[in-house]
């Protein structure tokens, strides 16, 4: 399977945004998702994206972030918005081998994984 690989993370004031990409060829009917871990902490789920491009959001980030994807470019989105401190984190693209991602979301049930992206939001 060709890797999954994060890019466009940086640092950002607080109400700032960002978009992050994730280049995945090979995982479009794929459950696919956006987690995030902080220096310790668990890692949490932001956002999951199904085949058929339904989607879910953990509570967190409803209202600010919003989690796409592009068929033909083979491309995972996550645009964030009105970033706050507390979305600092790696944030990893990540993919499920079921066209469906199930109803609760668990970071270890995930197949394949990035490498990641640091976001960094400052007050």
């Amino acid at each position: 399977q060709v890797p999954l690989v994060e890019s466009g993370g940086g640092s950002v004031q607080a109400g700032g945004s960002l978009r992050l990409s994730c280049a995945a060829s090979g995982y479009m009917n794929y459950c696919m998702g956006w987690f995030r871990q902080a220096p310790g902490t668990r890692r949490e789920e932001v956002a999951t994206i199904n085949g058929d491009g339904t989607r879910g959001y953990a509570d967190s980030v409803k209202g600010r972030f919003n989690i796409s994807k592009d068929n033909t470019e083979n491309t995972l989105y996550l645009q964030m918005n009105s970033l706050k401190p507390e979305d600092t984190g790696m944030y990893y693209c990540a993919a499920y081998r079921n066209y469906y991602c199930r109803d609760r979301v668990i970071w270890a049930d995930f197949d394949y994984w990035g490498q990641g992206t640091q976001v960094t939001v400052s007050s």
